[in-house]
């Protein structure tokens, strides 16, 4: 983290980061009823008003309690919220607060934490867990959409939801980018102001010449596959992926049925459209991806050929953008970010945001799977939150570049998650290269 302290500037715009993340958490669950807010157990959600709880929790376990020693604003914080302790399938069992005893106890960590950051105390370490805090509620909140999703809940109405219609027109952009390769340095320098353990820290690696898509996957292409057997036939699939088809009786992507016309419709929420040809293919999981590639005669670009594409320029592939247009702050002529489209749009849409090989919306619109198992990066040390990223290294997969969920402010070239291959709930495309 940076050795100086922020100036009160700075400090004032974080706040206004936490309050908005506070904002976007309640307008996630505000319309719902108490029987929602549990929801039923399932392996790949919470139980809305518990994990509500635990954004504000992290907050008072690393910043209040973990570095000025406070004592919880609850007894029983610790056996509530947790996520180390409590296992996934006893949230539901828990002696919960009600929605308002809730939305209490987050308001007065919250205002906690803003005296602590407003104080004449307050430390590098303090802004840095701030920060850390505020985007752990924003990958909550992340989670909060595709859980509304999951559940069949109505699409939520964000106060802040907007998208201008003539952004997502745009001329269809075909064919591959050419890559020379060569010797990239892969993930974040030393100097940037804040990341994740797993971003940790520039490295060498080589990457031989490739050509990758211009764009994701859009549901047209990836309807082709579909309606030309895909998910019946074999040979398009590898032996774990199979076995995922089969086990889970899986005929079709994740919220796609026909009409009685025999049209795609695709689930929006707890409505269903029609499909929308242009547009990025969503809620595609890797063994997906990976089978459309192989019908395609294609294949999933490397981590590094991924971060190379959306960083690196014709004259120095170790440009090292924070973007992939730059490192101007993301903007709506820019990227597909923040709820503000509420779906993914036409993936030929802002061409602003090209990267410098002319690779559109690798920022935004859906997290795109590469072919990487996620793992430490050369000399990895973990962070202070431990369980951040080690516990899913070596069995999960990479995605990179956000959806139009991922919160603007968080999102960059050298960001990783992750999640395992078979997650086709999450807001998770691709984009191909040629073999």
């Amino acid at each position: 983290m940076p050795d100086s302290k922020l100036t009160s500037q700075e400090i004032e715009s974080l706040i206004t980061d936490l309050k908005d993340s506070r904002q976007r958490t309640l307008a996630l669950i505000n319309d719902l009823d108490s029987q929602q807010l549990i929801g039923p157990m399932l392996d790949t959600v919470n139980p809305l008003l518990w994990e509500i709880g635990h954004t504000a929790y992290f907050y008072e376990y690393w910043i209040l309690r973990g570095l000025h020693g406070a004592d919880s604003f609850l007894e029983n914080a610790d056996a509530l919220y947790d996520s180390i302790t409590i296992a996934h399938n006893d949230r539901w069992d828990l002696p919960l607060l009600s929605l308002d005893e809730t939305k209490h106890y987050m308001q007065q960590v919250l205002d906690a934490v803003i005296q602590v950051l407003l104080s004449s105390r307050v430390t590098v370490q303090d802004v840095y867990l701030s920060r850390y805090g505020g985007f752990h509620e924003d990958m909550h909140t992340e989670a909060f959409t595709y859980t509304r999703r999951t559940l069949n809940y109505p699409s939520p109405s964000l106060p802040d939801c907007y998208f201008n219609a003539e952004q997502v027109n745009a001329v269809p952009l075909e064919g591959d980018v050419n890559i020379k390769g060569g010797e990239y340095l892969l993930g974040a320098a030393e100097d940037i102001e804040f990341c994740f353990d797993n971003e940790k820290w520039l490295h060498p690696v080589q990457v031989k010449a490739f050509a990758i898509s211009r764009t994701a996957t859009s549901y047209q292409q990836y309807a082709d596959f579909v309606d030309n057997d895909g998910y019946n036939n074999k040979q398009f699939w590898d032996d774990e992926g199979w076995q995922w088809l089969q086990s889970n009786n899986i005929s079709a992507p994740n919220g796609w049925e026909k009409d009685d016309n025999g049209n795609w419709l695709i689930k929006q929420f707890d409505q269903w459209i029609t499909l929308r040809p242009n547009a990025a293919v969503i809620h595609i999981n890797w063994y997906e991806a990976k089978a459309w590639c192989r019908w395609a005669g294609r294949r999933l670009p490397s981590e590094a050929e991924w971060e190379l594409a959306a960083s690196g320029s014709p004259d120095n592939i170790n440009e090292k953008r924070t973007f992939p247009w730059g490192n101007e702050a993301p903007t709506t002529k820019l990227a597909n970010l923040d709820g503000y489209a509420m779906d993914t749009i036409d993936v030929n849409a802002l061409a602003e945001g090209d990267s410098a090989f002319g690779c559109r919306q690798m920022i935004g619109n859906t997290w795109e799977w590469v072919e990487d198992t996620f793992n430490p990066y050369p000399g990895f040390v973990a962070d202070m939150y431990e369980d951040y990223s080690q516990p899913l290294f070596g069995q999960t997969r990479v995605l990179r570049g956000g959806a139009w969920t991922t919160r603007a402010r968080m999102i960059r070239n050298t960001w990783r998650t992750y999640y395992g291959p078979d997650r086709n709930d999450v807001f998770a495309g691709f984009r191909s290269c040629a073999l």
